[in-house]
């Protein structure tokens, strides 16, 4: 019996685990990719635009997104090798269990509930502004005190948009993963279409202008908040890339649904690369069609809640606004379909080790999913949804994050040395400069978050460790092994 905290989960147990599955194996490379797309696209390409452009980056937003883009590669590689090699559930919580050590794994793991779990909550409450924004447009509006929290409101309120949709959610969640994914590839051909519909259209509308200066000069920009705090420059560049950062979160969603794999060494690492370079290539795109559409100056007020929907308004196309609020409502829905997808497998893939109550661990005979943990995940997260008002979650989903990222990229290093010879279906190459590379592009976007946030996701990472010495590691099973 080994009681270290540094003990290591033996590669045969996870080829055990592989074994004895009960989940079905249903998704191909391409359904799994649009998995990945579904969690990408969302509310970051229609509402961080504006916010980043205005507040951090200017024309030069598109580098912003370039320079995320490049810290998520890094970390998609490294996610990539260890997908293949451990196709189980748990996503970067498995990896760091077989190489680093269970105590770094319970973080990580706690650290992906933050960010799902947060993401999800987040995204719940975005999706309730645009399913009223789609209302609105309709000639339907709701009473204030159906539409927003008891704390907005001022007085006794709940948000029921967020707190249905949420149940909506679980429902299909409970229902199957194949269920889950074709709801999910169809909104997935809707949003990419109307990305696609934005950058063709809204080349039309470009003045050249509005890109000069393409990189503005530094200076201080009033925020929403009254604060006076720099902007623009190389260091807007940046910051801008961190601000924009949640709209990446998402591909590593495709890791924790090994377990569903019909041929997950060799769909994995496609589908994670995929969905990556393809919605970096779109954000790309949209930021300079938005920034050529609007001069970054004027995305002020309502512009900022939904940039892209105000610049066909300003170019005399008010019917686009109808088609884009559609599709980022819809859009909205499969990003957090995902997010509680992946939040139920890391739970299942933990509860397996024996860290968390079997619970989490119970798969429905007839659908073959965790219903148990899927239903009290929507509880949590509906009722969060419903009546608390969200702020500084994007901050803390990103810490999560860039946190998991940053272990993964340590732990595919450390595997390389310790086990050179285990047979790896997809191999990263010159992965001695890209997981170093990895580590310090992801710890620097950690650095440039909100101090508040960083001090919250501390408090829940110290809470996680609590959680782990009082329940997790006296009930590991590695205890029992010999």
């Amino acid at each position: 019996m080994d009681n270290s905290i540094w003990r290591k989960k033996p590669m045969h147990m996870f080829e055990q685990d592989m074994q004895k599955s009960e989940l079905k194996r249903v998704l191909g490379k391409w359904s799994l990719t649009a998995i990945g797309i579904g969690a990408i696209i969302g509310g970051g390409v229609f509402v961080l635009t504006g916010t980043a452009a205005h507040y951090h980056a200017g024309p030069a937003l598109a580098i912003s997104f370039v320079i995320a883009g490049i810290g998520c590669i890094f970390a998609a590689l490294c996610y990539a090798e260890f997908a293949a090699m451990l196709p189980v559930e748990g996503s970067a919580y498995a990896y760091a269990y077989g190489t680093v050590g269970e105590l770094f794994a319970w973080i990580i793991g706690w650290g992906l509930i933050l960010e799902y779990a947060m993401g999800a909550m987040t995204v719940a409450v975005s999706w309730s502004g645009y399913f009223n924004k789609l209302l609105h447009l309709f000639g339907i509006h709701l009473p204030e005190n159906l539409t927003n929290d008891p704390v907005s409101y001022g007085g006794a309120a709940v948000n029921l948009p967020a707190l249905v949709i949420v149940w909506f959610v679980t429902w299909i969640l409970v229902k199957g993963i194949k269920e889950a994914a074709s709801a999910n590839n169809l909104i997935v051909v809707l949003k990419v279409a109307v990305i696609l519909f934005v950058i063709i259209m809204g080349a039309f509308y470009i003045d050249v202008a509005n890109w000069t200066p393409f990189i503005p000069e530094e200076t201080l920009v009033q925020h929403e908040s009254g604060e006076m705090l720099p902007a623009y420059g190389w260091g807007g560049i940046i910051s801008g890339a961190s601000a924009i950062f949640f709209a990446y979160i998402g591909f590593d969603a495709v890791s924790t649904q090994a377990g569903e794999a019909i041929n997950p060494k060799k769909d994995m690492p496609f589908a994670i690369i995929a969905s990556l370079l393809i919605c970096t290539v779109l954000y790309i795109a949209v930021s300079l069609v938005l920034t050529g559409m609007l001069n970054y100056k004027d995305i002020t007020g309502d512009a900022l809640k939904a940039p892209v929907a105000f610049a066909f308004d300003v170019a005399g196309q008010p019917w686009a606004v109808f088609v884009i609020t559609a599709a980022a409502t819809a859009g909205l829905l499969s990003v957090m379909l995902v997010m509680m997808l992946g939040q139920t497998r890391v739970f299942l893939g933990m509860a397996k080790d024996g860290l968390l109550p079997k619970f989490f661990a119970e798969v429905h005979p007839t659908f073959k999913t965790p219903w148990k943990s899927t239903i009290l995940v929507g509880a949590v997260v509906s009722i969060v949804a419903g009546f608390t008002p969200i702020s500084l979650l994007g901050d803390m989903t990103s810490f999560g994050t860039l946190f998991a990222f940053t272990m993964v990229c340590l732990a595919v290093w450390i595997l390389r040395f310790r086990d050179p010879n285990r047979d790896r279906p997809f191999k990263v190459s010159g992965l001695n400069i890209i997981a170093p590379l990895g580590i310090i592009v992801n710890t620097f976007l950690i650095l440039n978050l909100g101090r508040t946030a960083q001090v919250f996701a501390l408090i829940w990472l110290f809470f996680g460790l609590f959680v782990y010495f009082l329940y997790g590691r006296p009930k590991s099973h590695l205890n029992t092994r010999v």
